[in-house]
């Protein structure tokens, strides 16, 4: 039986190192180097940028405390509660999102303080004090939820696994919660409460993006692709010479070769390279926004950012999906074989 089970899971292994982009990249440059009749490229690891350390992305809090008797006097506009949770031994050992919820929602409720208690209510001035400091903190705390809260940070660290071909799990609910997240810092750079409705979907945000290592993966994915078509596009332009073309020439080299691009190339890799530009494209605006706002603050983010967010990385591939498309197109062009068909077809 354990062989067996060994055996079923050599097979299942086999099976998702199929359906991979990477098993995909492989085998394009194998059936073109065997054309070839050379040695196949591959992929070599690129120097690239890691995310930072939870210990360098921390931004100090000050503690701001409340007497526990003044705390009891605002059970008359209903915030003691709120602030006796937080205090309990579960209270004191909240994540970094439960920690943003609780003080989004703190601050409303100093807010609704203010607004319903009498003018001579003996704490308004230091509820105003209060206001006005965990309004400056705000951004502090969805900063460190973003960049070291675990279920937050595993979206940005470098996932050291491609996507598969046509499976990019992940995608709509990191949108959605980073979309989420730059509606809440627009609210706290406008100085605007935030509904306790709103405030809540923070703990929904971070259960849907918590299977996930959404971003991680996609800029891994982009940064390897790049990284395979430089290595196959170089393969190619070596041999460029070697494929003959023209009139009462044979041109099976050629053919073949053709082949091989449509089979591999356009049929999978190119509608994959796509949906990575596609969904990079649009995920991108959203996290530079979020990332850029402390990031003077965090100088480690530095590299990161610029590689990840500013152009780099996707500059890189874009230039490798062009490098290897223009080589097609000209050996199509000198071959004179009508771009869309396969010559076998």
């Amino acid at each position: 039986m354990r062989y067996v089970f060994l055996i079923c899971c050599c097979w299942l292994l086999i099976g998702c190192e199929r359906d991979t982009a990477t098993a995909q990249f492989k085998t394009y440059s194998q059936r073109l180097a065997n054309v070839l009749d050379i040695s196949a490229a591959s992929a070599k690891p690129g120097d690239i940028p890691e995310f930072p350390a939870t210990r360098e992305l921390t931004l100090p809090v000050e503690d701001i405390r409340i007497g526990i008797l003044d705390a009891y006097e605002l059970r008359k506009c209903g915030l003691f509660n709120l602030i006796a949770e937080r205090n309990s031994i579960l209270g004191k050992v909240q994540d970094k999102s439960r920690q943003l919820r609780y003080e989004l929602m703190l601050l409303r409720g100093i807010e609704h303080c203010l607004k319903t208690l009498p003018d001579d209510f003996e704490l308004s001035d230091e509820l105003r004090s209060f206001e006005q400091q965990k309004q400056a903190q705000l951004p502090i705390y969805l900063w460190n939820m973003l960049v070291t809260g675990k279920e937050w940070r595993q979206q940005l660290t470098l996932f050291h696994q491609p996507f598969s071909l046509n499976e990019f799990y992940g995608f709509n609910e990191s949108l959605n919660a980073f979309k989420y997240l730059l509606y809440l810092s627009s609210q706290i750079n406008d100085q605007q409460s935030v509904p306790d409705k709103q405030a809540e979907r923070v703990l929904y945000h971070q259960e849907q993006i918590h299977p996930h290592h959404y971003f991680g993966q996609l800029i891994y994915s982009i940064s390897l692709s790049s990284q395979w078509l430089d290595a196959i596009t170089t393969m190619l332009e070596s041999q460029e010479q070697r494929i003959i073309c023209g009139e009462g020439r044979n041109q099976q080299t050629a053919q073949y070769l053709t082949n091989v691009f449509y089979k591999f190339f356009a049929t999978d890799l190119q509608s994959y390279l796509a949906e990575l530009d596609s969904q990079y494209l649009e995920i991108q605006p959203i996290l530079s926004q979020l990332l850029l706002q402390h990031s003077l603050k965090t100088p480690e983010m530095t590299p990161y950012i610029n590689y990840y967010l500013m152009g780099e990385m996707h500059e890189d591939f874009r230039r490798a999906t062009l490098a290897h498309v223009q080589f097609w197109q000209r050996v199509f062009k000198r071959c004179n074989i009508k771009v869309g068909r396969s010559p076998l077809g």
